[in-house]
C-alpha cells in the first residue's frame, strides 16, 4: 500500500498529492512553461560560483548510516528518475516553482541532481504482539511523514534565483492556486510560513496545503535550504493525521552539504 500510494506521488508529480488528489478543474490561463523560471536574480560581486555534478551530489547525499532512525525505499526512489518527464501549469505562474519543488523536480539548468525517499523507521513489535496492536503499529507506519529529499546545484547565480523565486511564491500564492500535472488538475488551499528552520545560507520554509474534491484536506512542509551553489530541497507528508517536521534529518543533511 505505501509504494503504490508513493508511485502514485511520482506519476502526479506533487508528494502532497499522495492522498489528496485532485480532479476539479484548474481556472484561469495556465501557465505553458516547462520549468519555472526564477524571478529577482541575486547579485553578487563574489565570483562565479560553479556547481556539482550528479555524482559529487550523490556523495553529499544523506545516508541511513548517518540517519538511524528512517528507513529508505529503494523503488520509489529509483522512480523518481521520472519526474522530470511529467509537464506541470499552474494558474498562476509564479506558483509553478512551488510544485516543481514538491516533485523534486529539475528547476533551471542546474549542473546535478541527487534524489531519495526517506521515512522513519516503523516501531518494533513483539512476535506474540496482539492484533489491535499490530493493527495500530501498521496505521502508524502509514502515517509516518514521508520526505523527498533532493539535492541541485548550479553555475552562477541559480541557486540563489532558485531560492528568491520560492520566495515571491510564498507570497504570491499565499492565496491558493490550481496545478494540473499531465491533465490532472490539484486544487492548492494556500501557502503559509512552515517551521523554523536553520542552516546554510539561506532557507525558505512553506506550508502547503490542498484540498480534493470531497473536501478533505492534507498539508505537507516543503523546506529549501541553499548551501553555496547546491540547494537542498525536503518535501515532507504524511498519508495520514499530521505532516512532523523531520528535523533530525534536514540538519544532518544541511551540515553535510558543509
Amino acid at each position: 500500500m505505501r509504494t503504490a500510494l508513493v508511485r502514485r506521488s511520482v506519476l502526479t508529480a506533487s508528494a502532497v498529492s499522495l492522498v489528496l488528489l485532485a480532479t476539479a478543474c484548474g481556472s484561469g490561463k495556465a501557465d505553458t512553461k516547462t520549468d519555472a523560471k526564477p524571478s529577482a536574480p541575486a547579485s553578487s560581486a563574489a565570483p562565479a560560483a560553479k556547481g556539482k555534478t550528479d555524482a559529487e551530489l550523490a556523495a553529499l547525499m544523506v545516508t541511513l548510516a548517518e540517519v538511524p532512525d528512517y528507513t529508505g525505499d529503494a523503488t520509489a526512489t529509483g522512480e523518481l528518475a521520472d519526474v522530470d518527464k511529467h509537464a506541470v501549469t499552474t494558474d498562476k505562474a509564479e506558483c509553478k516553482v512551488l510544485v516543481q519543488s514538491q516533485a523534486v523536480q529539475k528547476i533551471g539548468t542546474p549542473t546535478g541532481i541527487a534524489r531519495q525517499i526517506l521515512s522513519p523507521k516503523p516501531k518494533a513489535l513483539a512476535p506474540d504482539a496482539p492484533p489491535e496492536e499490530q493493527a495500530k503499529a501498521i496505521q502508524k507506519t502509514i502515517g509516518n511523514t514521508m520526505t523527498m529529499i533532493g539535492l541541485s546545484s548550479y553555475d552562477g547565480t541559480g541557486a540563489e534565483e532558485l531560492l528568491a523565486s520560492l520566495k515571491a511564491a510564498g507570497t504570491a500564492c499565499a492565496g491558493g492556486f490550481t496545478a494540473t500535472t499531465d491533465g490532472e488538475a490539484t486544487k492548492y488551499e494556500g501557502v503559509k510560513p512552515g517551521p523554523a528552520v536553520t542552516g546554510g545560507d539561506e532557507v525558505v520554509s512553506l506550508a502547503i496545503t490542498i484540498v480534493d474534491e470531497g473536501g478533505d484536506k492534507a498539508t505537507g512542509q516543503l523546506v529549501v535550504v541553499r548551501k553555496g551553489a547546491t540547494v537542498a530541497t525536503f518535501n515532507s507528508i504524511s498519508f495520514l493525521g499530521t505532516t512532523e517536521s523531520p528535523t533530525a534529518l534536514i540538519d544532518t543533511q544541511v551540515k553535510k552539504l558543509g
